[in-house]
């Protein structure tokens, strides 16, 4: 196996070498390229490395990819769950803009599928992390080796989107649409309500039970976990712990202004919160007028809080370099110290722009993402590569790293998209079980 990693690594590192020329001629004429042009560049880069990039014997989605050597990637082999969620939406939107074909994509469908009825499961939830060669799982954390609820959560909306586009574009799938149907009926949501409390909880070990203890309240990026609970219909949470769990009774609700922007929920860990709490849930789930008692306005309060994160970076409070109106977005990416949580504080603001969390808004900001996409295209080779922008970078640092991350490339293609056409969020949100979970926590559509 490692023999066939140094061949793949060697291969991909020439591709980037052999489109360093045209790179550079993209970057000269970006400034040129119409929205339209620039906006399909973006998206269809990204989704290769969905397509191309897969681990080859499971279909599924590698943790990341390295394109220098400059980082220890002892992990080639390893897949993500969440990341795989997004490669499935990616391969919808493949064969949507006719990228692959339908043939090519219901293939990869068949082998991810497939694998995943082989793969370790934990009362049908999955870990975050598999071996792609065996789908033994790989422990995230020494107390983190069973199942991964929110991996989860991402995982099963990537299947109900392939399950509706399955039955309404594509003829003559229905064992295929019955087996994701099991993979979905299989999780036993209520298990993770740890003995019945109100409340879901994040992890389960085989090993350690619930040693992690990490009962998941909002707001953050784990809408979508609660939703799903909702709308299982083997396993549905009764709505009290939607109620208690996530919305702690009403204190979700906390009024405040962030950068003289208001917003309308409480926040993990601080007055804001990083931007894929605005984008992993709403990568499926239609945000566009949709409201429940606690939040009147879901797309208006994560657009609020996508401009709170783009106010802080134009005020540069800590005076980074490149930080803009043109170069904004922090969010959950590499930094030079590894894997970070950048937020809109002080506290949590390393200096590092993570490109996935301007373009990734582009659903609430379309002008404003557009300007740092441009700006980011016009930068060149030195963040943009073989499949679309490199996860972070700092100038300050003079740091730019050629990495991929799936959790952070998964959104840029499902926003884009739906940006667009709207496509994923008609697939999800016509699926019979969500609108039943939908309609039993309370939410409304207002359009």
């Amino acid at each position: 196996m490692k023999t066939g990693y140094i061949a793949l690594s060697l291969l991909l590192l020439m591709a980037v070498g052999g489109c360093k020329s045209k790179e550079k001629q993209a970057s000269a004429v970006g400034r040129t390229l119409t929205d339209a042009a620039l906006i399909d560049s973006v998206e269809h880069r990204t989704f290769r490395f969905f397509w191309e990039g897969a681990e080859p014997n499971s279909g599924m989605t590698p943790e990341r990819i390295h394109m220098d050597g400059d980082y220890p990637q002892n992990d080639a082999d390893v897949v993500t769950s969440g990341g795989s969620g997004f490669g499935l939406m990616a391969l919808l939107v493949g064969m949507h803009r006719g990228w692959i074909t339908q043939a090519e994509g219901v293939g990869r469908v068949e082998q991810i599928v497939g694998f995943l009825e082989r793969a370790d499961r934990y009362q049908g939830a999955f870990p975050h992390w598999w071996y792609g060669h065996t789908g033994r799982t790989k422990p995230f954390s020494t107390y983190d080796d069973g199942g991964d609820l929110m991996e989860t959560a991402l995982l099963i909306q990537g299947l109900l989107c392939t399950r509706q586009y399955l039955q309404k574009a594509i003829v003559g799938e229905q064992q295929l649409i019955k087996r994701i149907d099991r993979l979905w009926q299989e999780v036993n949501w209520n298990f993770y309500r740890k003995d019945g409390e109100q409340v879901l909880y994040w992890h389960w070990s085989p090993t350690y039970g619930w040693k992690m203890d990490f009962p998941v309240h909002g707001y953050n990026e784990c809408l979508i976990m609660y939703v799903l609970a909702a709308s299982s219909p083997t396993h549905p949470i009764p709505p009290s712990v939607y109620h208690q769990g996530w919305a702690q009774g009403g204190a979700i609700v906390s009024p405040h202004t962030v950068e003289g922007i208001p917003l309308h929920l409480r926040y993990q860990g601080g007055e804001a919160g990083p931007l894929f709490w605005a984008q992993y849930s709403f990568t499926s789930l239609d945000p566009e007028g949709l409201r429940d008692e606690y939040c009147n306005d879901y797309f208006q309060e994560m657009r609020n809080l996508t401009l709170v994160n783009r106010a802080y970076c134009i005020r540069n409070p800590k005076g980074w370099k490149g930080f803009g109106s043109d170069c904004w977005g922090v969010t959950a990416s590499y930094s030079p110290g590894g894997y970070y949580a950048h937020a809109p504080t002080e506290s949590e603001d390393r200096g590092v722009i993570s490109p996935t969390a301007a373009i990734s808004s582009i659903v609430y900001t379309p002008q404003q993402s557009l300007q740092v996409m441009r700006h980011l295209y016009a930068m060149g080779d030195a963040v943009w590569g073989k499949y679309g922008f490199y996860d972070a970078f700092s100038e300050s640092e003079d740091w730019f790293p050629r990495y991929y991350l799936a959790i952070d490339q998964g959104p840029i293609v499902a926003m884009i998209e739906n940006y667009r056409t709207g496509f994923l969020w008609r697939l999800f949100m016509s699926h019979p079980d969500i609108q039943r979970g939908l309609q039993a926590l309370g939410f409304r559509v207002m359009k």
